[in-house]
């Protein structure tokens, strides 16, 4: 693509202005952006989330070793969680449905105050499978947003949303309950939800830490919160679809949570990772009858309790959630005119925990004088590619952009690279810098 002569003249002045003024600009990596300290939250008792667990295995024990839909293990699951919140001060409201010619119980408790147009939900299914009492899955969700609400009562939070917590039935039969809720909502109080919280298996015995890639802000959050332990995370991909917060997401709610792992197998670099037994399922038990109380990670379970009660403070407050730390290059890299090879702009980063979030935010300032013959890529550490600009704004100048992508998938420390090419003649330009921020 070609220029006018005048046109090149004046485009050419201008970069030249340009790279004046950017000369006067530090050459070295900027330092990371510190993320705002978050309000403190409070530290959940394992002790007391264990104790609902043993709760829960004694009403299973008590009715032919499970708390199935349809079973009187599930009904009286359901009673006892109901009345620790009745005490606590909460409205609870117990719904009904009807699946496989039984009838199923959702229990839905709402903390008074916050803005009822802003509801911040967070929920559990509360049945087992019929094969076992099903205290990793799903009391260990269960319990600790019981634990975390009475928490809340404890505290007497007046957070600026409203609070609203629930407990599923027949999760176990294809999300049943979740389903039979969020369908009955109207439409306005569906657009009332800010968003959903899903806590679905989260005391594995051979743990990893996934969270939720959905709603960034929620991902964000949590992963502040492991950032801040020190503990790695990864994405959420073996619940896809199969939890009660896709109901929620199919109507269009903002969904997030945590998973600890249930049927997959731990790899060596998670083991490596989080400790545990790679080669192993993360839950040996799932769907069986030796899904009992002895079928818990304490310590997965009590950084899971403390990580819902951070998210629950924090996003009921309705804080800002920093972003996460940022890395700067404002170098000067010269791109040549066609034919000449690609240049690169490398920034390393260390410090971040665990991989890249699925919005890793990509800042561009590139001085050119005609965009529309730029080819720029991010290039990670592993060497993948992202594509973030592929010759188009035709004759405009310069590429001034901020790009999200979804490097969920890669490890954020590292060294990553901005990529520019031009691939057509008789234009000129050059990075003036760019930033990454996970």
């Amino acid at each position: 693509m070609s220029l006018s002569v005048s046109r090149r003249l004046a485009a050419v002045t201008a970069i030249a202005v340009a790279g004046l003024f950017a000369s006067t600009a530090p050459a070295a990596l900027a330092a990371p952006t510190a993320a705002a300290a978050a309000p403190t939250p409070p530290d959940i008792p394992v002790a007391n989330v264990k104790a609902h667990l043993a709760q829960l295995q004694s009403i299973a024990t008590a009715n032919g070793g499970n708390r199935a839909h349809g079973r009187a293990g599930y009904k009286a699951s359901i009673d006892y969680v109901k009345a620790k919140l009745d005490a606590a001060g909460f409205t609870t409201t117990l719904q009904t449905f009807t699946s496989s010619g039984a009838t199923g119980y959702n229990l839905i408790a709402d903390w008074p105050g916050g803005d009822p147009n802003a509801v911040l939900m967070s929920g559990s299914h509360l049945d087992s499978v019929t094969a076992g009492p099903g205290i990793n899955d799903n009391g260990s969700g269960s319990a600790a947003i019981l634990e975390t609400a009475l928490a809340v009562s404890r505290a007497q939070l007046q957070p600026t949303k409203h609070l609203r917590f629930g407990w599923w039935g027949a999760e176990e039969l294809g999300m049943v309950g979740s389903k039979y809720y969020v369908n009955n909502l109207p439409s306005a109080e569906k657009a009332k939800i800010s968003g959903y919280l899903n806590f679905d298996m989260i005391g594995s015995p051979n743990p990893g830490y996934f969270v939720y890639d959905d709603d960034p802000t929620i991902e964000q959050t949590f992963k502040n919160y492991y950032a801040g332990i020190g503990v790695a995370t990864e994405i959420e991909t073996e619940g896809d679809g199969r939890s009660d917060h896709a109901p929620f997401k199919s109507a269009g709610i903002p969904v997030g949570g945590l998973f600890s792992g249930a049927d997959y197998t731990k790899t060596a670099a998670q083991a490596q990772k989080w400790g545990g037994t790679s080669g192993q399922a993360f839950d040996r038990c799932y769907h069986s009858s030796c899904d009992t109380a002895a079928n818990i990670n304490d310590t997965a379970l009590d950084r899971n309790s403390d990580a819902i009660a951070y998210a629950i403070w924090n996003l009921g407050a309705a804080t800002p959630v920093p972003p996460g730390q940022s890395f700067e290059n404002t170098a000067d890299v010269n791109i040549p005119d066609s034919p000449g090879a690609a240049v690169t702009s490398p920034i390393t980063v260390s410090g971040v925990t665990g991989n890249a979030p699925a919005g890793t935010k990509v800042d561009v300032n590139i001085v050119h004088t005609y965009r529309g013959d730029l080819v720029v890529d991010l290039v990670a550490p592993d060497g993948t590619v992202y594509n973030l600009h592929n010759r188009s704004g035709g004759s405009a100048d310069n590429l001034v952009q901020t790009y999200t992508v979804n490097a969920s998938s890669e490890v954020a420390n590292g060294v990553w690279k901005l990529q520019a090419k031009d691939v057509a003649a008789q234009d000129v330009g050059y990075i003036n810098s760019w930033k990454i921020t996970f």
